[in-house]
């Protein structure tokens, strides 16, 4: 499954055997997103799934992973980290793969930072060359 369009549900239903994705409290019935950082990861995840990066049930096992880690760090796991558990999990698979470097990672991540401050409320983020300079 490929589809842009994934769900939480379709993409826990492609986990579904030894180890199915870990979903946060209450899933069913509360929105899939409460901000809009949090939809940004899941399609980053679809994206990269979608160009082979990962199958889902590696992505299964990279976020219950991370999941784990986080209990044991005394995470509250009331489903309020979840999405975080996301882009934890995704900047692990991207390491993982050699498809970037700690370092980009972070320079983007101030990138990102650098073009929020200048980008007015309610218009979309994008990220220029001169955000990389502020970074």
């Amino acid at each position: 499954m490929s589809d842009p369009r994934a769900t939480l549900a379709d993409i826990a239903a492609q986990c579904s055997g030894a180890l199915p994705l870990p979903l946060p409290p209450g899933a069913t019935d509360a929105p899939v997103f409460a901000e809009p950082w949090q939809a940004q990861a899941f399609a980053m995840a679809v994206q990269l799934h979608a160009k082979g990066v990962f199958t889902w049930p590696q992505w299964a096992q990279a976020l219950s992973q991370t999941i784990a880690k986080a209990r044991m760090a005394g995470d509250a796991d009331d489903g309020s980290g979840y999405y975080q558990h996301w882009v934890d999990a995704l900047e692990h698979l991207v390491l993982a793969q050699g498809l970037g470097t700690a370092e980009q990672i972070h320079r983007f991540e101030h990138a990102w930072e650098a073009a929020a401050v200048r980008t007015p409320h309610g218009q979309p983020i994008e990220i220029q060359a001169q955000d990389f300079t502020s970074a």
